[in-house]
């Protein structure tokens, strides 16, 4: 049975939305979106899901609410799941006491499934707990879009009180809440977009917060604390205290690829885009491939170059007829440990890695073996560089090289890189020569200068360096786990 479903999007930091919430927009036929949810968690939904922003900024409303109520009617009249994803907690400010309302009127199947609401996030993310034994036992949540319709003289003596939309409003908050009774000097603070990376705290009193957010020039959204839990931020914040914390971070890898790099980076306190440069594709003409493996037992040494070659080769040999896992014979061998781990997931056991993630440390590990006359099957990328083969036909084997999966840029590549590189950002990863030619053939090099690059390995950093950019993290090993150490070692740019 198809419903409406008020879901809510949580403060920001798309993790932590609900298991319900993530279940939900994973079968969402339509979405109705507003500004203040994460857009990361539109990536949760099908492809095939419309997506209708109806987003409500100060002075810019795509819809008016009432629009928005209709639109919400009108669509659950079609008879498909539809989500409407709120920031925040539908029903605390969040007018889905509204939208319940239309729903009910118009007789449609609805459901209102909660979420963090943003003072809980920001209490969370700034060491700030809205209660405490030794502070208070009292908390109230008003919003301060209409000063004039609350009565400040007796909300404004909560032992905490949390202000929500009121920092365009706050000079005359702040100031009738003091003509009301309570101390000027009770500290206070504001966060403007409070868990996620961005996060911007100022801090200060009653009296003196309204002039440093004018000062830091805060803008909407924000949320305003005011209390003696304030004084617990220096000892308890933690968000903020992560080494990556405040570093806008460009990750490139194929976007099916991107979340082992994209996560680690965010634990550590980033903001991350995904920008993928590099779009994996089937093989063009699979005959080649289709008859080394008629043919797989007849080879001494099966060698992979990277986690696709796996992925494509053994897709390929499940779909072949008359073959199977059962039909290697040789040995096999891994670049690194991606590569590896990827034989493993199939039960393959690896009989030789290279040392240096390189096609040269694989050669030098190969070196201690008698290859002279040994028949070897690389399953690749359609182009790649040919240093691997060449020296084993050398060494007198016989190589054969099959494409396994295509490597090209994306279609839009440039206009989404102007659109992120546009914005400040302090780095940019590249994962192999390909993500990082790739970029420079759609926005120049030029656009590259004063961002921090961070490669993956040599042969990544000498692509970056032809064009006359330089490298500032290079992975040891040359695998993802070592590039975010990389980055996090060489530190935060000086502005």
């Amino acid at each position: 049975m198809s419903k409406v479903y008020l879901v809510g999007a949580g403060p920001g930091d798309p993790e932590l939305v609900t298991l319900k919430a993530k279940r939900l927009l994973e079968a969402a036929e339509v979405i109705l979106y507003d500004h203040l949810a994460s857009h990361d968690l539109l990536a949760l939904a099908p492809a095939s899901a419309e997506l209708i922003y109806v987003g409500k900024k100060k002075s810019d409303h795509a819809f008016s609410q009432q629009q928005i109520c209709e639109l919400l009617v009108e669509q659950g009249r079609r008879g498909v799941n539809v989500v409407r994803l709120k920031g925040g907690d539908p029903f605390i400010f969040g007018r889905g006491g509204e939208e319940a309302e239309a729903l009910m009127e118009a007789g449609l199947a609805f459901e209102v499934v909660p979420g963090v609401t943003s003072p809980l996030g920001i209490a969370a993310y700034t060491g700030v707990p809205l209660t405490h034994r030794d502070h208070t036992s009292v908390v109230t949540f008003v919003t301060g879009h209409d000063a004039d319709k609350i009565d400040w003289s007796k909300v404004g003596n909560s032992e905490t009180l949390v202000i929500y939309m009121g920092l365009s409003h706050f000079d005359e908050i702040a100031a009738r809440i003091i003509a009301g009774g309570r101390r000027a000097a009770t500290p206070a603070m504001a966060v403007r977009w409070g868990t996620r990376p961005d996060q911007e705290v100022v801090v200060g009193t009653l009296e003196t917060l309204p002039g440093l957010i004018h000062e830091r020039g805060l803008k909407p959204p924000a949320t305003i604390i005011v209390g003696e839990v304030v004084t617990l931020r220096d000892k308890l914040s933690w968000f903020e205290k992560l080494p990556l914390f405040g570093q806008r971070i460009v990750v490139t890898r194929a976007k099916d690829q991107a979340d082992s790099l994209s996560t680690p980076l965010r634990q550590l306190g980033a903001e991350v885009l995904e920008l993928p440069t590099i779009a994996i594709q089937p093989a063009t003409d699979y005959g080649p491939l289709d008859a080394a493996l008629a043919k797989l037992g007849e080879y001494d040494w099966l060698i992979f170059t990277s986690f696709n070659g796996v992925k494509y080769f053994l897709e390929r040999l499940d779909a072949a007829a008359g073959v199977d896992l059962r039909a290697i014979r040789g040995k096999l061998c891994a670049i690194g440990p991606a590569t590896r781990d990827a034989l493993e997931r199939f039960h393959l056991k690896v009989d030789l890695m290279a040392d240096e993630y390189v096609a040269e440390g694989l050669l030098r590990k190969l070196a201690a073996f008698e290859l002279n006359g040994a028949k070897v099957l690389i399953a690749r990328a359609a182009v790649a560089r040919d240093v691997l083969p060449d020296e084993l036909r050398r060494r007198g084997a016989t190589v054969d090289v099959v494409e396994a999966y295509l490597t090209g840029a994306p279609a839009d590549l440039a206009a989404r890189a102007v659109a992120t590189l546009g914005a400040k950002t302090d780095w940019i990863t590249f994962t192999s020569s390909s993500t990082a030619s790739n970029l420079i053939a759609a926005c120049g090099a030029e656009a590259l200068r004063g961002i921090r690059l961070a490669s993956i390995g040599p042969v990544t950093s000498a692509t970056l360096r032809a064009s006359g950019l330089t490298v500032h993290a290079e992975a040891r090993p040359h695998t993802v786990p070592a590039l975010v150490d990389a980055i996090r070692a060489t530190g935060i740019i000086e502005e």
